[in-house]
C-alpha cells in the first residue's frame, strides 16, 4: 500500500514491525526471568528495561553483574555493545535530522536493531517520503514492539524461576541477533566487519570479564571502516569522473 499520509506511514511501520514481536516477546521474557534469577525485584527489572531499552546491553550488563564484574567494566561493555546504535543514528540523520528536538530525542530512545533495519530500508527505497512520514514510519516500527518488550519483561520478572528450563528461552538471544544480522549485511564493508568481529571473538573468549566482546567489536568496526575506504578509493580509481 502506498504511503500518502503521516497516518498511513505510521501504520505501515506498525505492520512491518509487528512480526518482530515473535522475537522481542520471548527476548523480553527471558530478560525478566534472568533479572529475577539475578536477584532483581520486579520494579528494578522494569526500571532497568525502561531506562535502557537496549536488549543486548541489558543482557551484557546483567551477566557481568552476576559475575561481580567491576562497575567500570560493566559500563564499558554495555557501551561497547551499544556502539552500533551510534552508527545507526548517524545513518538515520540524513532522513530524520530535520525533525523537532523532542521527536529526535524520542527517536534516539527508540533506536534499536529492528527499528533501524526496517526504517533505513524504507527510507532508501522510498525517497519521496516527507520528513513527517519518515518520522511516523520510524515510530510505527516500535508501535507494538516496545510495549511488547516491556510487558514481556514484566511477566518474566514476575514469574521468575517458575519458567521451566525445558522451554529453552536462552536460545532466543542468539536467534534474535542472527535474524537481525542477515538483512543488514548489504555491502562488502558490512560483510568484512562481521567476519572480522567473528574471527576475533572466538579466541577473545579467553579474556576475562567478557572483554573479548569489546575487542571483537572494535576490530570489526575498524575492519569495516577500512574496507569502505578501500572500496571508495578503488571506485574512484576506476571512474575518476
Amino acid at each position: 500500500m502506498a504511503i500518502t499520509t503521516t497516518k498511513s506511514a505510521f501504520w505501515k511501520g506498525f505492520r512491518d514491525g509487528a512480526p518482530f514481536l515473535l522475537v522481542s516477546g520471548p527476548f523480553g521474557l527471558l530478560f525478566g526471568v534472568l533479572a529475577a534469577e539475578a536477584g532483581l525485584i520486579v520494579p528494578e527489572a522494569m526500571i532497568f528495561s525502561l531506562s535502557v531499552f537496549a536488549g543486548s546491553a541489558q543482557f551484557t550488563a546483567l551477566q557481568l553483574m552476576e559475575e561481580n564484574t567491576p562497575l567500570v567494566i560493566i559500563l564499558i561493555s554495555a557501551l561497547a555493545v551499544n556502539l552500533r546504535v551510534a552508527m545507526y543514528s548517524a545513518s538515520l540523520t540524513p532522513y530524520l535530522g530535520g525533525a523537532p528536538l523532542w521527536q529526535r530525542a524520542c527517536a534516539a530512545y527508540l533506536t534499536v536493531d529492528q527499528s533501524y533495519a526496517l526504517s533505513i530500508v524504507q527510507f532508501e527505497t522510498h525517497p519521496q517520503m516527507t520528513l513527517s512520514q519518515r518520522m511516523a514510519y520510524f515510530f510505527g516500527t516500535n508501535g507494538c514492539v516496545a510495549p511488547g518488550w516491556m510487558v514481556a519483561t514484566y511477566i518474566g520478572a514476575l514469574v521468575g524461576t517458575q519458567i521451566p528450563a525445558s522451554w529453552g528461552l536462552d536460545f532466543v538471544l542468539p536467534l534474535a541477533f542472527l535474524a537481525m544480522i542477515g538483512p543488514m549485511l548489504r555491502t562488502p564493508a558490512h560483510v568484512v566487519a562481521c567476519f572480522a568481529a567473528v574471527v576475533t571473538a572466538l579466541p577473545a573468549t579467553a579474556l576475562p570479564y567478557n572483554l573479548g566482546l569489546i575487542v571483537a567489536g572494535l576490530v570489526g568496526m575498524m575492519a569495516g571502516a577500512q574496507a569502505e575506504v578501500w572500496l571508495e578509493r578503488r571506485q574512484i580509481a576506476k571512474d575518476p569522473s
